[in-house]
C-alpha cells in the first residue's frame, strides 16, 4: 500500500457468513511523529454501483422502493426505502453490474451510460466503493416488468416521479438514502435537470 504512515500488524478474519467482517491492528503514525496502535473491525462486502434513470422531456426519474431491514432496526418505522437501482459487483465490471441491476430491478435495458463519480458511502467501517452512473430511459427501454428476484428476497415496486418531487421527498424524508440523495442532487446542479445560469 501506499501511505509510510500506516503499518497494519494484524488482519484476522472475525466472521465470514453473508460477507466477511475482519479485525484490523495497525499502527498509525501521528503528525507530530509518534506512533499509536489502533484497532478496527471493517465490514468488506465488496464494491457496488448504483444509477440514476432519467427522463429529462418528462422531467422524470424511476426509482426503486424496497425494505431494507438494518433501517428497520435503526428507526426507520416501516424498513422501506426509495432508492436508486443499486446492487453489489459481485463479478463484473461497474458497467455490466449496473446494467444488471438496472434491468432485475427496474425492468430497464440501459442504452449509453454517464459514469458520474465513485464514493465511500461509510469509510468508517465498510469497505465499499460505489460506482454511481446516469442514464437516460424511455418508455421503450422499460423492457419487462423488473421487480428484483425472487431468490434474493427482492420485492421491489417501481416509482416513477417527478423530479421536483423526488426532490421535495428529499426535503420531507420520504426520500432519505445516501445515494439516491447524492444522484438526485448531481442531477439538480450538474446533471440533465441543472438550471442553466
Amino acid at each position: 500500500m501506499g501511505n509510510d504512515g500506516v503499518r497494519i500488524t494484524d488482519d484476522e478474519v472475525v466472521s465470514k457468513n453473508w460477507h466477511v467482517l475482519r479485525r484490523i491492528s495497525f499502527d498509525l503514525r501521528r503528525p507530530d511523529g509518534t506512533w499509536t496502535s489502533v484497532q478496527r473491525e471493517i465490514y468488506d462486502r465488496g464494491n457496488g454501483a448504483t444509477i440514476l434513470l432519467y427522463d429529462s422531456g418528462r422531467r422524470t426519474v424511476l426509482l426503486a422502493r424496497q425494505f431494507r431491514i438494518p433501517t428497520y432496526v435503526n428507526g426507520n418505522p416501516d424498513g422501506v426505502l426509495v432508492e436508486t437501482a443499486a446492487g453489489l459487483l459481485d463479478d463484473d465490471d461497474p458497467e455490466t453490474a449496473i446494467r444488471r441491476e438496472a434491468s432485475e430491478e427496474l425492468g430497464v435495458t440501459v442504452g449509453e451510460l454517464e459514469h458520474v463519480f465513485d464514493a465511500w458511502m461509510s469509510p468508517g467501517s465498510v469497505t465499499e466503493r460505489v460506482h454511481f452512473f446516469a442514464a437516460p430511459y424511455t418508455a421503450a427501454d422499460r423492457t419487462h416488468a423488473g421487480g428484483g428476484l425472487a431468490d434474493e428476497a427482492e420485492d421491489i415496486d417501481i416509482l416513477e416521479l417527478d423530479f421536483d418531487d423526488a426532490l421535495a421527498w428529499i426535503a420531507d424524508g420520504r426520500i432519505a438514502d445516501g445515494k439516491t440523495i447524492m444522484l438526485l442532487q448531481w442531477a439538480a446542479l450538474s446533471g440533465p435537470f441543472r438550471i442553466p445560469s
